[in-house]
């Protein structure tokens, strides 16, 4: 009860099979199938690059439950599980930043890659992201799309496949 009443004060509710989050916009859901695809488990340190306002605050919350796990920002200096990264056209090199978000991270580990969708601000075409992967060493598994403005896709070591 007092945990509910402290979500209720943070914005954060879980409604049904989806997790809730109130915005400055409104609530926003993420559905429990949305989470499944990400492959999460508990315990998973996954640290977040690129943040910003834009970001998809229910997902992030949403993936939080899921490892049970805060997420660790940009300056986290210990070894991680994963990576999520937010990127929109116009920031700094895409494929520089994926080969920096590799230099902590465990072997195994995916990098969740975050664009806004086609026909969005900030859109990065599909193929600039192949490229950059591929520089970086990586290969995607599969491109989903995440709340109303961001598509995800799922990159790892081009010698690791699940």
């Amino acid at each position: 009860m007092v945990e509910t009443f402290a979500q209720e004060l943070r914005g954060e509710c879980n409604e049904g099979s989806a997790t809730a989050v109130a915005t400055q916009e409104g609530t926003s859901t993420v559905d429990d199938g949305v989470i499944d695809r990400f492959d999460l488990t508990k315990g998973l340190v996954l640290q977040e690059f690129g943040y910003d306002e834009d970001v998809d605050s229910a997902l992030r919350v949403a993936i939080e439950e899921r490892t049970g796990e805060a997420l660790v920002d940009e300056d986290y200096g210990d070894v991680t599980d994963g990576a999520l990264v937010w990127f929109r056209d116009g920031d700094d090199d895409l494929t520089d930043l994926l080969m920096d978000v590799q230099s902590l991270m465990d072997d195994g580990g995916a990098v969740w890659l975050f664009t806004p969708k086609a026909g969005t601000s900030g859109h990065v075409p599909p193929r600039d992201v192949q490229e950059a992967a591929s520089v970086a060493g990586l290969h995607s598994t599969i491109t989903f799309v995440v709340g109303e403005g961001w598509s995800c896709t799922r990159l790892v070591d081009k010698g690791w496949q699940k």
